[in-house]
């Protein structure tokens, strides 16, 4: 979707008149059914004038074509600016420009990252030439006229306020590779002839080739080299091999999607349910290179939680741009204002944690699940309803039915059975629900299986055995209920989880790593929680049960009280305990059961236990074989 499009002519005279922010906003609420905030129009007003102002060059043809606020297809984003025209040997080339009314940012020490001065305060952003040219690399490895006709893909950023005693915080050298493909231009005279001179050592001629609307009409389909790059990411991956019902889910997801090839046809809509180590997410991503790879679809992998996420992002990392890599496995909060079937498909894994809301004030959109459904021909739901962890989390296979109906769509249900962690033990699955209250099974002890659970009464003694496994394939990690503020988030040199009478400290996982926690080489010596581990695996995962869930006379009690205040996973508790009690405390003890459940469930082979609580730990004791 192109908000406005015209010659460089019609826009100069549209600037001169003063009319070029009231037309692009007309323009936008025609397209979109939308109105844009004052801000945004103030900076289009803002914007347009400095362009104009650039655009007023003899040389610049005057058939050259101007397209404004151009929606690139399967996103949120939009190009500010771009040109089109040909070059001195007859080539299609597409100028983006990225424009910027900043006056000033601020280096950091993250790629491709500044610091710059928004409504709210210093905020950390995209570098506006990263921007400019991921959106490019976006164009390249999507639209298929741009990456089969060869069209010249040129970015730039023009801050047209940015003031020049501040340009070390955006021409430093840490910025140099992306300057490099994507040159900054800033305020001043000579700044302004410098992007005159770089629009014209590319557009020579005007736009005789029609090249924004052939690509605008282009095919939306992913390139031959992304879908290699993905294809490359599975071949002599084990830990991506299919068996059973994932073949099954798998196989039935993609007739599915052949259904929807039909246009009359209707969205289709599959849930498939399984446990923790059921191989969703296996499936998830075979899907996704199959679609792409075969079927030429237009497919993203989504989940809210963003560590499985970030584990794919570092997989893929130097085979394609970030910004590709993000748009492929994407966050759940971003579809609010995707135009309806923009996608072929999208891959929902641990749907479980969708939200109603979306955005950091949860006031953006209006159900996750309706929109998800909306965004795409065919939507695929992977789900654990046991593993809701936080007061938020509303996916369920009664609200995505709910959905789907209100849609048109047909849906779909499949169930992955199969046991592929906790060495393939259902059974110790069916003891951990029995044992966490959750529901009753005919699993009340550990006794017969093949599954390395321990019971330690000293947390030391736990570490221990977690830093002793991990020595043989950094497979092993510690977490824990988030029952400890995270203080060494501000001070780094302080301890979150400490135990005094045994001279146990440690700290919560490093800020630096993130999601990547779990499989950061030095991570084994911090705690995880349930946000940086939900979701993946090791061979070996220990367990500290804090305060919030202690047993009494054999029988589970959570204490939501005990939750550390920088948790936001009870955010709501309080609110309807004020007026009804009895469901907040049903639905606080759900999440604190199945928060330790999911935690329980991320070793493959062994989960080693620690218990603040001592009738706790003698409870889990008498329920498991004795320590070897």
């Amino acid at each position: 979707m192109i908000v406005y499009q015209s010659s460089k002519k019609k826009f100069l005279g549209d600037v001169l008149s003063n009319e070029i922010h009231d037309i692009v906003r007309q323009e936008y609420l025609a397209r979109t059914g939308h109105r844009v905030s004052q801000q945004e129009f103030r900076a289009w007003e803002d914007s347009m004038h400095h362009m104009g102002g650039v655009m007023n060059d003899h040389d610049i043809p005057e058939d050259a074509g101007v397209s404004i606020e151009f929606h690139i297809p399967q996103t949120s984003k939009r190009i500010d600016f771009i040109i089109t025209g040909q070059d001195k040997d007859g080539n299609d080339q597409l100028l983006i420009i990225e424009l910027k009314g900043w006056q000033s940012a601020e280096k950091t020490a993250k790629d491709g990252i500044v610091r710059t001065r928004f409504s709210g305060g210093l905020q950390e952003t995209s570098h506006p030439s990263y921007q400019a040219w991921t959106y490019s690399e976006l164009l390249r490895q999507f639209n298929e006229t741009v990456y089969t006709e060869n069209v010249g893909l040129v970015p730039c950023a023009y801050l047209y306020r940015f003031q020049h005693e501040a340009a070390d915080g955006i021409r430093h050298p840490f910025y140099q590779p992306y300057l490099d493909k994507s040159p900054a231009f800033l305020q001043g005279r000579l700044e302004k002839e410098r992007l005159q001179a770089f629009i014209k050592k590319f557009v020579k001629y005007g736009d005789r080739s029609r090249l924004m609307y052939r690509i605008e009409q282009g095919r939306i389909r992913p390139s031959r080299s992304l879908v290699d790059s993905l294809s490359r990411m599975l071949e002599g991956n084990p830990e991506f091999l299919m068996i059973d019902e994932q073949k099954l889910a798998f196989e039935t997801a993609l007739e599915l999607a052949r259904k929807t090839d039909d246009p009359e046809s209707a969205k289709q809509v599959l849930i498939v349910a399984g446990g923790p180590g059921t191989g969703k997410s296996v499936v998830a991503v075979n899907l996704l290179v199959e679609l792409m790879r075969k079927q030429g679809k237009v497919a993203q992998y989504v989940t809210k939680n963003a560590a499985p996420r970030a584990v794919f992002h570092a997989r893929l990392t130097g085979r394609m741009t970030k910004t590709v890599i993000f748009n492929l496995f994407n966050g759940s909060g971003t579809f609010h204002n995707v135009l309806p079937n923009a996608f072929d498909a999208l891959i929902v894994d641990e749907a479980h944690r969708l939200n109603e809301k979306s955005g950091m004030y949860r006031n953006k959109g209006e159900n996750q699940v309706k929109e998800l459904i909306q965004a795409a021909r065919l939507t695929v739901f992977f789900i654990d309803e046991d593993q809701k962890v936080t007061w938020n989390d509303i996916g369920s296979r009664q609200e995505i039915a709910q959905w789907a109906h209100r849609a048109g769509a047909q849906l779909h249900y499949l169930e992955l059975a199969s046991q592929f962690r906790c060495n393939g033990s259902d059974g110790y699955l069916a003891w951990l629900d029995h044992v966490l209250g959750i529901r009753e099974t005919a699993n009340p002890d550990l006794s017969g299986l093949d599954y390395d659970f321990r019971v330690f009464s000293d947390p030391n003694a736990l570490r221990e055995a977690v830093v002793e496994t991990n020595r043989h394939s950094n497979r092993a990690r510690l977490v824990a209920g988030y029952c400890w503020n995270w203080v060494s988030k501000r001070d780094p040199n302080a301890c979150d989880i400490e135990f005094p009478q045994y001279g146990f400290r440690m700290r919560w996982n490093l800020v630096e790593d993130g999601s990547l926690w779990i499989q950061a080489p030095n991570s084994v010596n911090e705690i995880g929680c349930i946000h940086t581990c939900q979701g993946l695996e090791v061979d070996y995962i220990g367990v500290i049960i804090g305060n919030d869930l202690v047993i009494r006379n054999g029988a589970v009690v959570t204490n939501p009280s005990a939750r550390a205040k920088t948790d936001k996973s009870l955010n709501g508790y309080r609110t309807l305990l004020r007026t009804h009690p009895e469901a907040a405390h049903r639905k606080a003890a759900q999440i604190i059961k199945n928060t330790y459940r999911t935690l329980m469930t991320r070793g493959m082979k062994g989960c080693y236990l620690y218990c603040t609580d001592e009738e706790t730990r003698e409870y889990f004791k008498q329920k498991s074989p004795p320590v070897r």
